[in-house]
């Protein structure tokens, strides 16, 4: 059940800010996360982010990479700049990858926008390899998705890459590559 509530913002010991990212002093002394600038994730706005999350799932094999959460309070509205801000959050690792996850929001108070285009500024779509292309684009359309163009080969006699794009239930553009 989604709840939207203030979870979110609360300071945990003196430095770790936990809600929207990882600790801060985690960042900054863990080996694995170098002085350099990394993708951390990237983030969905949904209409319906538990019926989002279920299609990433199902379909594109991702999985829980923390329990959902709901997040509010002046840290948030501070953050984002939005007067009483309430969302619901869910994290999803991608196969195989640890990071950058998927971040899908349900915000309390949403605006609709038109469908975007594959060649519109801006955000585009999210790409996933896989080893069978058809296979996905009917589980993809099955799940309340849709296929926008033809499975192209864009590759060579010797090195085949076939390559569909297609939408998730909400619109989003996905782009399917098979090597």
């Amino acid at each position: 059940m989604k709840t939207f509530g203030p979870t979110c913002g609360t300071v945990i010991g003196s430095s770790h800010l936990f809600c929207c990212s990882l600790p801060i002093d985690m960042l900054a002394s863990s080996p694995s996360y170098p002085d350099i600038m990394k993708l951390a994730h990237i983030n969905l706005v949904a209409r319906d982010a538990e019926a989002l999350a279920a299609f990433y799932v199902d379909v594109l094999r991702c999985e829980h990479l923390r329990e959902p959460r709901a997040l509010s309070g002046e840290r948030v509205s501070r953050g984002n700049g939005i007067a009483n801000s309430q969302i619901y959050s869910i994290w999803l690792k991608f196969p195989e990858l640890d990071r950058p996850f998927l971040e899908i929001h349900e915000h309390k108070v949403t605006y609709d926008r038109d469908q975007p285009r594959v060649n519109e500024p801006g955000f585009a779509h999210l790409s996933f390899q896989l080893k069978d292309i058809s296979g996905i684009l009917s589980q993809i359309i099955q799940a309340g998705g849709a296929q926008i163009g033809e499975i192209t080969d864009l590759g060579t006699e010797e090195k085949p890459l076939l390559i569909a794009y297609a939408r998730d239930p909400e619109g989003n553009i996905l782009e399917l590559e098979q090597t």
